[in-house]
């Protein structure tokens, strides 16, 4: 069992699966929620939790005041007990359409989603592949806020994410012990500002037949 740490949900328990995931410690929350609440960075926020497990991360800042969650779980189980936290939680808030569970892969979910999103959580498996996370972060950026913050959980010992490919970079880099956790944005490079789009040749019309054929 976890618990929500703080906020107008706080101290409710929340279930986690028995096996296939793997919860983020204590320690590393109440760190990391401390960094976001001196930020000023969660209240208000649209939030995306990606293998998000129990949904302990993204439940944590409807609790503190982020305006809406998404969270993403493929194993079935995962995303059963994901549910029945999310309904403790928004029952206890009065706000039972702040929160949404998805039983999807995250690339899945990515390829349809709208967003944008503020604040992302980024919790895969530690044997996840560099390729593999990448692809997941090049998917992501374009569901990104301009301001958006992005913070994965990796093993100490794993690589420094590949940022450039999603237009991201490094805003800070913490340990605890076997964990560490990543904080990226997006670069003021990656977005092209309105008035340097290059202008686009008119659309001529085509005849239902060229239409058809299309």
């Amino acid at each position: 069992m976890t618990r929500i740490i703080a906020g107008r949900a706080g101290g409710i328990r929340l279930r986690v699966p028995k096996a296939g995931t793997r919860p983020t410690s204590d320690r590393v929350r109440e760190s990391l929620f401390a960094s976001l609440e001196t930020e000023n960075i969660i209240d208000g926020a649209r939030v995306l939790d990606l293998y998000a497990g129990s949904g302990a991360l993204a439940l944590e800042t409807l609790s503190r005041g982020a305006a809406s969650i998404d969270m993403v779980e493929k194993a079935r189980a995962a995303a059963g007990i994901a549910r029945e936290n999310m309904r403790l939680v928004t029952r206890a808030l009065q706000a039972p359409d702040a929160a949404h569970v998805h039983e999807s892969s995250v690339r899945g979910f990515l390829g349809r989603a709208t967003g944008p999103y503020d604040l992302v959580f980024c919790d895969p498996p530690y044997d996840i592949s560099d390729t593999d996370l990448a692809g997941d972060l090049v998917a992501l950026s374009p569901l990104l806020s301009p301001d958006a913050l992005v913070i994965i959980e990796r093993a100490s010992r794993a690589a420094e994410p590949e940022w450039d490919a999603a237009g991201l970079e490094k805003y800070r880099h913490r340990s605890y012990g076997d964990t560490a956790l990543w904080w990226a944005q997006p670069r003021v490079d990656a977005v092209l500002p309105v008035d340097s789009v290059l202008p686009v040749d008119p659309v001529l019309p085509v005849d239902s037949a060229d239409s058809a054929s299309r």
